[in-house]
């Protein structure tokens, strides 16, 4: 690819933060995260208390690329088949002709994931891990781009289904977003961006430079040491005593890939120590099982312990 194509790419990746950050009021790194995971092929949890832009976040980005976009309300009388599609007989009556699902589409919004039941949940994992759904013995596959953004209230709240930890594996990152600041939500309140800058949203990127994008992500040089200082913090993490299970070699995979992501953003063609440690949190904390009997939100205590345990391994030079 030549420099003036890949200059036109990151212009790109320029326009779409600064469309999102009109839109979503709240603190600019879940910005640049959600980003991060599109272009690396990766899905992303969003989890906060409601009303603090989950669904804004999503829905926002959906609309800044030109590509199919389906929203999905789960509930819990939502079936699998209500998410992958169904077979039906035609008119004639003779054969059967499958009718898709709103996971046929190139970024799917599952708001309040953990309303709906572990059947319909799990019935996102085969499409997230390998991008093609399997129904009544026929593989379908999904066409790139795809990305899971979805949404959840913390588990303390009536009527949830907390997430397996097989099923928050299969997400890149998962992102709290807090509350906006005093000022950012004094705007708010004027600029109301759900029902007025939302609507005007137009497209900034194209399905194809997405693509693109995730295949300069692949080429970006990942060198031994930065390959050693990820697996030696994974190793550090499942001998921990506060952590019950560590980073699997799937979370040492994801954080190498998403730092590949975090330097070409930052344009750079190889990963630096830096571009591990900004996606530690987002990338790590909900992979880490917390021993049951630690005190506190799990979501802090993960957050800390990676921290703790990257600070004590030596950096890379």
């Amino acid at each position: 690819m030549s420099e003036d194509h890949r200059d036109t790419l990151r212009t790109h990746i320029s326009r779409l933060r600064d469309q999102i950050a009109q839109v979503y009021l709240g603190e600019t790194p879940a910005i640049d995260w959600i980003i991060c995971c599109l272009l690396s092929r990766g899905h992303v949890l969003l989890e906060d208390v409601p009303g603090v832009g989950k669904t804004l976040l999503a829905s926002t980005l959906a609309k800044s690329i030109d590509c199919p976009f389906s929203r999905v309300q789960l509930t819990p009388d939502m079936l699998p088949a209500d998410l992958l599609g169904v077979s039906i007989y035609a008119r004639d009556g003779v054969e059967l002709k499958f009718q898709p699902g709103p996971i046929f589409t190139s970024v799917l919004l599952a708001d309040e994931i953990n309303r709906t039941t572990p059947r319909t949940q799990s019935a996102l994992l085969e499409a997230m891990s390998e991008a093609r759904v399997s129904i009544d013995g026929v593989t379908h596959e999904l066409k790139a781009p795809f990305m899971v953004v979805a949404t959840q209230n913390p588990a303390e709240f009536e009527g949830t289904y907390p997430l397996p930890e097989n099923q928050l594996d299969r997400f890149l990152m998962r992102i709290s977003l807090g509350y906006p600041n005093a000022d950012a939500e004094i705007e708010m309140l004027d600029l109301r961006p759900a029902t007025t800058v939302l609507e005007q949203i137009e497209p900034v990127i194209h399905a194809d430079d997405v693509i693109a994008m995730q295949r300069e992500v692949d080429a970006v040089h990942l060198s031994e040491p930065i390959r050693r200082y990820i697996v030696e913090i994974a190793r550090q993490s499942r001998n921990a005593d506060e952590i019950m299970v560590g980073l699997s070699p799937r979370g040492s995979l994801a954080l190498a890939h998403a730092a590949r992501a975090w330097a070409w953003m930052h344009e750079r063609d190889y990963v630096q120590p830096d571009d591990v440690q900004a996606l530690l949190v987002p990338v790590c904390a909900h992979r880490l099982v917390i021993d049951g009997s630690a005190t506190g939100s799990h979501w802090m205590l993960a957050a800390e312990l990676i921290d703790s345990i990257a600070r004590g391994v030596r950096s890379p030079a």
